[in-house]
């Protein structure tokens, strides 16, 4: 069980107290998150440890996952892709009665009869229709939805219209033509979680033996799921340049979530575009569902990328800053929200391959440099984006709603 004291030392004392001041003012009152999977990706993650510190301070906190059939995941996936900007995608009258249905389907038996319903991404939000509810809902959109497909927009807005608030990542997500109140919370990390905790080098050395790592060359890692707007082939590409200045290793590590069928397609088209380097050892897919996996390779590597063409946020990216590992990564969506160009880590732009292979370069040629900047990139996580400060965000969210603030 998680508790809050278990932060003490690792986040100021005034915080811890700023936390129990708020959560004594939610006496009583309920909080639930649905979103759409239970393990994979990043909304999980977070929804894993908030849930359980979020009890241990006295407000009860549900967690509701959405059932859905594949044929769903598959229409919600495209959601997903089209309301990115992704104007190719279209959707048939079919799949979007498949959308409404299932949505309607869940509302049944979800049990959402909580003070404040909170809704995460795309996937759900067709319930805040299909339940009876006084309480105040909120949608928590993790992606860009700021150029929409218009399709995909024109079907999801009224949904979106019929919450009383609307949660985004960063300044740069609002929808100034959107009649709905909108608030900034960014993604967090659990520092104390397996997956961010300090390892020791013999548990690291351990997990690079079991998954037979090879540690005679620097790792350049991309820690993300297999999907379009990661850009899979522009790592190979980047990493092609790279290793022409520096001997090297390319490392993806990723994950399958459950909602994302288009993950293993993406996968197997991977595996036979790195095929020779995959046989030859120089490029490796590594399974992230171990999250002290994720942690030793973090720690370890050389050099982060996340070299993503649209990004939500990219908490893989916080993972990595707050272990001290130097980050090159793009400039877009809540990236930049997270990395001090220059200063906590490198922003490239995502379609210049020879810029982020330089970066990348540098960090390697230059150890000092490295070890300053993830020095201070450690500290700016700590200052931003760990889960204390999350926990209070979603308080004060709750005393707004309830007008209890």
């Amino acid at each position: 069980m998680k508790h809050l004291d278990d932060y003490r030392g690792t986040v100021s004392d005034s915080v811890l107290t700023e936390i129990r001041e708020k959560a004594e003012k939610l006496s009583g009152a309920t909080m639930v998150h649905v979103n759409a999977t239970a393990f994979g990706g990043g909304v999980a993650e977070i929804l894993d440890n908030l849930v359980l510190l979020m009890n241990d301070i006295g407000v009860r906190t549900d967690w509701r996952v959405l059932h859905g059939t594949p044929e769903f995941f598959e229409v919600t996936k495209k959601f997903h892709n089209a309301l990115q900007g992704d104007e190719e995608v279209t959707f048939s009258q079919e799949e979007l009665d498949l959308y409404s249905r299932t949505n309607e389907k869940f509302a049944q038996f979800a049990d959402l009869g909580h003070d404040v319903v909170i809704i995460h991404d795309p996937q759900p939000a067709g319930l805040v229709r299909f339940v009876d509810h006084e309480a105040p809902w909120v949608w928590r959109c993790h992606i860009d939805i700021t150029q929409p497909n218009s399709q995909a927009w024109h079907f999801m807005e009224p949904f979106v219209l019929e919450y009383e608030r609307m949660i985004v990542s960063a300044d740069d997500y609002r929808r100034e033509d959107l009649e709905v109140e909108q608030r900034i919370v960014s993604p967090s990390i659990d520092p104390l979680s397996p997956k961010n905790m300090d390892l020791s080098q013999e548990v690291i050395d351990r997990y690079f033996d079991r998954e037979r790592i090879p540690t005679d060359k620097p790792l350049i890692t991309q820690v993300s799921r297999f999907d379009p707007w990661k850009d899979p082939e522009g790592v190979i590409k980047v990493w092609q340049e790279v290793r022409k200045e520096v001997d090297c290793r390319l490392v993806f590590c990723y994950n399958m979530a459950s909602d994302d069928p288009e993950g293993a397609r993406i996968y197997e088209r991977m595996a036979q575009t790195a095929k020779q380097y995959l046989e030859s050892g120089d490029v490796l897919f590594v399974r992230g569902d171990d999250p002290l996996l994720v942690n030793a390779l973090q720690r370890y590597s050389a050099v982060i990328v996340q070299k993503s063409t649209r990004e939500g946020f990219g908490l893989v990216v916080t993972e990595a800053l707050w272990k001290g590992t130097p980050v090159v990564a793009s400039n877009v969506g809540g990236i930049p929200t997270q990395i001090e160009d220059e200063v906590t880590g490198f922003l490239v732009t995502p379609t210049d391959f020879s810029q982020c292979a330089a970066k990348i370069v540098q960090l390697l040629q230059d150890s000092d440099m490295a070890a300053e900047m993830g020095a201070r990139a450690k500290e700016s996580v700590r200052e931003k984006f760990l889960i204390t400060r999350h926990m209070l965000d979603y308080l004060n969210i709750g005393l707004e709603m309830l007008g209890r603030n």
